[in-house]
């Protein structure tokens, strides 16, 4: 296989990836709280080691570096008119405890399940600064407010915990609209938070621009492959001493 066909195909590689990354932007858009994932390409130079003879000049081939990282840019806001949804204004991450320890998510669509625990959807307890909150029978019509308090039968019984980080390429999506990260967080003070009670903040995928996306990566795919398979055409003649 020459070089070219080498170079092409460690690119349609590279496309393929961009192709499934976008598919799961677009299957995602309707989840609370999604962060679009987006792809770098980096082009670079390796020199070929595999040859014997020293006194061979050796050959360098140009491959692809793909590199993956998380859109943290904030999505748009829509009301649902829940007591206990809530959304972040600005950048901030409400803590979720899960069995592999703490995750963080910016999906503020939580709940009260049977043993009177806050939870997310998914039934993992959402941490207030003192930890998990359990609220008594006494406790009727809980609802977060703009401060992040949790308020029940007119008091207030706990304020939800929400962090920061210096640098939010440290996270690493886990599934379920969770993120474990390398560095601890920072802790936003009581009166620093911002959060939008009864909306939730929607994904940070545009359809039209992943469409778009699409498109130009699909063509780029097509005109790539084009020239991988002529290239391997000709070499195949030259081989069979037709050419």
């Amino acid at each position: 296989m020459s070089d070219k066909s080498i170079i092409g195909l460690s690119r349609l590689m590279a496309l393929q990836q961009a192709v499934d990354s976008i598919a799961n932007n677009v299957a995602n858009q309707g989840t609370v709280g999604f962060k679009a994932e987006r792809l770098n390409f980096r082009e670079y130079l390796s020199a070929e080691r595999e040859r014997p003879d020293e006194d061979w000049p050796a050959r360098r081939n140009s491959l692809v570096d793909i590199r993956s990282f998380t859109d943290f840019s904030s999505g748009p806001v829509s009301a649902t008119g829940h007591p206990l949804n809530a959304a972040v204004a600005g950048d901030g991450f409400f803590v979720v405890q899960t069995r592999a320890g703490e995750r963080y998510t910016r999906n503020g669509a939580f709940q009260v399940d049977q043993a009177g625990r806050l939870v997310t959807n998914g039934g993992d307890p959402v941490l207030t600064a003192s930890g998990p909150l359990t609220l008594s029978p006494q406790d009727q019509a809980p609802s977060i407010s703009a401060d992040g308090s949790i308020v029940a039968s007119g008091k207030v019984v706990g304020r939800l915990r929400v962090v920061r980080f210096a640098d939010p390429r440290g996270l690493s999506p886990e599934g379920g609209n969770l993120f474990r990260a390398t560095r601890p967080p920072e802790e936003v003070a009581v009166g620093a938070v911002r959060l939008v009670p009864g909306n939730l903040e929607k994904a940070n995928v545009s359809a039209v621009m992943e469409m778009s996306r699409l498109m130009e990566v699909s063509n780029a795919y097509k005109l790539t492959a084009a020239v991988v398979m002529k290239d391997d055409n000709n070499e195949l003649g030259r081989l069979a001493g037709t050419e």
